[in-house]
């Protein structure tokens, strides 16, 4: 599976985002999806994840109430919709796929994405 995530950008504070992440390959709907961030000296961090069907998501502290995960396994991309956005969000945002479950280690993640940047100004 190869992941393509794109919808990153410079948004100021209080604004949204909608992140995307394209899969290629028929078997997207066999693979849980999550969304990882990363800024700059920090460790990788768990933000959201989203099950084979859609069931089911799990979110991060940091994304809980703010952030929406969705996808369209029709459409093979998995969605990452950020609202409120503050400047402690800003990092390079990660989509990723998985096989197994529960999904917040990043460790358990088979294939990666290229990470698109998100910039919060105050």
């Amino acid at each position: 599976v190869q992941l393509q995530a794109s919808g990153g950008g410079l948004v100021q504070a209080g604004g949204s985002l909608r992140l995307s992440c394209a899969a290629s390959g028929r078997t997207f709907s066999r693979y849980a999806m999550g969304w990882f961030r990363q800024a700059p000296g920090k460790e990788r961090e768990f933000v959201a994840a989203i099950s084979w069907s859609g069931g089911s998501t799990y979110y991060g502290d940091s994304a809980t109430g703010r952030f929406t995960i969705s996808r369209d396994n029709a459409k093979n991309t998995v969605y990452l919709q950020m609202n409120s956005l503050k400047p402690e969000d800003t990092a390079v945002y990660y989509c990723a796929a998985r096989s197994t479950w529960p999904p917040y280690d990043a460790g358990g993640y088979d294939y990666w994405g290229q990470g698109t940047q998100v910039t919060v100004s105050s």
